[in-house]
């Protein structure tokens, strides 16, 4: 079964220094993680920071599937997907990365008032 995006699933990486997806391919519980992995591969993705590092562990261990995102400031979101669907993902990444975008404009409106 073929994975399409939603419409408006769209990563942008903008505030993230690292991502690693570790997953063992042969467990039954790794189709999400892997449909966030592939939100990841997209030229949009990429362009919106093209330091972000990203990494992927292919496991044969029967481990389970775990996003890691270290943001550049140093806090970190650790989504573990054995029992998330991509749009659950979606939701807490894009969540954590708006905050962090509104933090950092509320910032430098301070800064310039």
């Amino acid at each position: 079964m073929a994975f399409v995006l939603p419409k408006k699933a769209g990563v942008a990486l903008k505030q993230v220094k690292s991502i690693v997806v570790r997953f063992c391919p042969f467990e039954s519980n790794v189709e999400s993680t892997r449909n966030f992995l592939q939100c990841l591969h997209t030229k949009k993705a990429y362009a919106s920071n093209n330091n972000c590092d990203l990494k992927t562990e292919v496991k044969h261990d029967g481990s389970e599937p775990v996003i890691n995102i270290l943001f550049a400031d140093g806090d970190r979101l650790v989504m573990k997907g054995a029992n998330l669907t991509v749009r659950e993902m979606l939701k807490a990444f894009n969540s954590k990365c708006a905050a962090k975008e509104l933090k950092i404009q509320e910032k430098t409106q301070t800064k310039s008032a």
